[in-house]
């Protein structure tokens, strides 16, 4: 049994993130919201009976036992006791190292799909938890929902009309670097004493990004992409960077802001989405 087509992975925006202390486990306290868009990956899946895992589509600079979706797929044939394998093959659109999920997303719908393909029929709450295992941004692509998250992010609470984030048209911007999350969050100047908010308190006044001082000194190319975005709106860091955004109402806004993007810089003109395309491809799986 295999995919009749491959699964959507879709990149998300941290629409702000406090950062509220350190736990004992090194691990920080949050509040972020987060809402899916429509730049995705594709993950092709074809169920193999001897029981092997493999990745068949090599993607540069991570190895195979590296690969987040590889982790999953072995996780959750571990964890279920299945005897059956896939091939599993990623196409790439999500760029990495930009704060925008792509690892973690590309594990989620693995964990969907196979809990599908294999007939697991694992509930959704033992695939998050599963999930967490692998990454602290995986239950939200698992659940698929745009959701206030709290603790290291794992504690989500569905947003709906009229709480949901707007599914308004975004313009992402890639400075042709990468961030790494681990330096940012050991960073000794990193403020972790944010006070908690609510979610109406969010919806009513918006939030900053308690990262970005520190990415700001760390990485002048994101910087630099922050300040120019901003030439043109309120633009943010999401999660930690690399990339910057900018809702744009309009599309044809956003497009002619494109036109003018300095040599080096990757920009993607997104939709912004409430549920995950994960959810309709498997409800019509």
């Amino acid at each position: 049994m295999s995919a009749a087509r491959p699964w959507p992975a879709p990149a998300k925006l941290n629409l702000f993130l406090h950062i509220l202390g350190r736990r004992p486990d090194g691990y920080h306290e949050l509040q972020t919201c987060f809402q899916f868009v429509d730049l995705c990956d594709e993950i092709s899946l074809d169920v193999r009976a001897d029981g092997r895992i493999r990745r068949v589509a090599a993607i540069a600079d991570v190895a195979e036992e590296a690969d987040l979706c590889v982790r999953a797929a072995r996780a959750l044939q571990s964890a279920a006791g299945c005897a059956l394998g896939a091939d599993i093959s990623v196409l790439k659109r999500i760029p990495m190292g930009g704060g925008l999920g792509g690892g973690s997303s590309d594990a989620a719908t693995c964990l969907v799909a196979l809990n599908h393909l294999w007939q697991l029929s694992w509930p959704i709450d033992d695939l998050a938890a599963l999930g967490l295992k692998l990454g602290a941004d995986v239950p939200v692509f698992v659940r698929g929902r745009a959701a206030w998250a709290e603790g290291i992010g794992e504690r989500l609470t569905p947003l709906y009309p009229p709480d949901a984030p707007s599914e308004t048209n975004y313009l992402i911007l890639k400075p042709n670097i990468g961030v790494s999350t681990a330096e940012v969050f050991q960073d000794i100047e990193l403020t972790r004493i944010s006070a908690p908010i609510t979610i109406h308190g969010f919806l009513a006044s918006g939030g900053r990004n308690d990262c970005l001082s520190v990415v700001r000194r760390r990485y002048p190319e994101v910087a630099r992409a922050l300040d120019w975005l901003s030439g043109f709106g309120p633009a943010r860091l999401t999660g930690t960077g690399a990339c910057v955004f900018l809702a744009c109402e309009m599309p044809a806004r956003g497009r002619e802001i494109l036109r003018e993007l300095p040599p080096g810089w990757n920009g993607f003109l997104v939709r912004g989405l409430n549920d995950s395309p994960l959810l309709e491809r498997l409800a019509t799986a």
